[in-house]
């Protein structure tokens, strides 16, 4: 979802940019096109790395805890205790509760990361991770494009169908990313619409500044 937006901003940021600047259309597609391989590259490679350093992260700290756990057995089953004393516990159950802990090393090691560290397993693999940037932003940042690709009518019809398409996705991602998070998706569609509206507003007036400052 966030590849996504990212791609329908950045792209239409573009076209706004460059319909400011009036810029002819095939400009438009040269730096659209150059934008979505350029910047879904970039993000892919991010998402990528930081999947990859968050793992490399967890999986550290996992070995630290089984290192403590074989050479300070008590010093972790009582951080166990004090754990769950501080959750309520107390008396037989919490005893019982630190001895069924403790007996299993996997679960022991799993609570002392769950619960002191606050980190669990990242299962995302890092190349999909960044595969699926890729492709979201790819395919996502495309749609603003494809009336410059397809032609239709004048320029400025043109510009009004990616508009019209930019701002349809846009809220169609927010809806979605609404749906994922639980937060009302009509309320989230249009924060997602509104952002996007913003960016494209932002870079019309800004080419359309440039054009006015360097054709004079």
């Amino acid at each position: 979802m966030l590849g996504g937006v990212d791609g329908v901003i950045t792209t239409f940021a573009v076209v706004a940019g460059s319909a400011g600047g009036q810029l002819a259309s095939t400009i438009i597609i040269i730096l659209g096109i150059a934008n979505l391989i350029a910047d879904g590259f970039s993000m892919a490679v991010s998402n990528y790395l930081g999947t990859r350093t968050r793992q490399e992260e967890v999986r550290k700290s996992r070995a630290d805890e089984q290192w403590q756990i074989d050479v300070f057995p008590e010093g972790e089953r009582e951080k166990i205790r004090e754990i769950f004393a501080r959750k309520g516990f107390e008396g037989a159950a919490l005893n019982e509760i630190v001895e069924v802990i403790t007996a299993d090393r996997e679960v022991w090691i799993n609570t002392m990361m769950a619960e002191e560290l606050r980190l669990s397993d990242v299962s995302s693999r890092p190349l999909r991770a960044g595969l699926t940037t890729f492709v979201a932003f790819s395919i996502c940042g495309a749609i603003p494009l494809l009336p410059f690709l397809i032609g239709i009518g004048d320029f400025n019809a043109m510009f009004f169908a990616s508009a019209s398409l930019g701002a349809a996705t846009f809220f169609a991602l927010g809806m979605g990313k609404g749906s994922v998070v639980g937060i009302s998706p009509v309320r989230s569609g249009l924060q997602t619409l509104g952002v996007g509206g913003v960016a494209a507003i932002l870079a019309y007036v800004a080419g359309h500044l440039l054009h006015l400052i360097f054709a004079t």
